[in-house]
């Protein structure tokens, strides 16, 4: 880690900073001590900019780049968002259907479980609907047996699989001269 740029982050595997490093965990400095880093960071990452500025906090999150893609928008030095759980309204789940099969109410002995011509599916009168239950068709009324709406409201887990390593930040370093 010889030379790196003054504001320089890298990731690093060990779970301590080395020399001249610290880790981007949001610790709050003072200016007047890292004068060259502030002129860099200012308060993109806390800090009142006036005796104190804050490092970048990379607890929890994943690093991205800033400015913007086709379809994407702008984002800026310091900005975080996303969340790590996430509840689905009704809405945004997308349009779907289930499928089911029917039969007809078997009569012990009669040898046949075919739908008849008097064989109703979802008829209003006499609010019956024919659908397979314990492995054989019964008749089983409508109303147990619409879809509903299903969920219990509750967050799930948003975070794509990841392996945690410490991120640090060159304290000390060439300061880095605009192209």
């Amino acid at each position: 880690m010889s030379n790196p740029f003054l504001g320089e982050v890298k990731m690093f595997a060990g779970n301590f900073a080395p020399r001249n490093f610290s880790l981007c965990n949001g610790q709050i400095l003072p200016i007047a001590q890292f004068t060259a880093l502030f002129s860099l960071l200012g308060t993109n990452f806390g800090g009142n900019g006036s005796s104190n500025f804050g490092l970048p906090n990379f607890e929890g999150l994943s690093p991205m780049s800033q400015g913007t893609g086709p379809g994407l928008t702008q984002r800026d030095v310091g900005e975080f968002g996303g969340t790590e759980n996430v509840t689905l309204l009704l809405t945004e789940i997308p349009s779907h259907n289930h499928s089911w099969q029917v039969g007809e109410e078997v009569t012990a002995g009669s040898g046949t479980n075919a739908p008849t011509t008097s064989t109703y599916v979802g008829e209003a009168t006499p609010s019956k609907i024919y659908a397979p239950l314990s492995g054989s068709p019964q008749m089983v009324s409508l109303a147990t047996n619409m879809i509903q709406a299903a969920g219990s409201g509750l967050p799930h887990s948003n975070q794509q699989p990841y392996l945690v390593v410490s991120f640090i930040i060159a304290m000390a370093g060439i300061f880095p001269q605009r192209n």
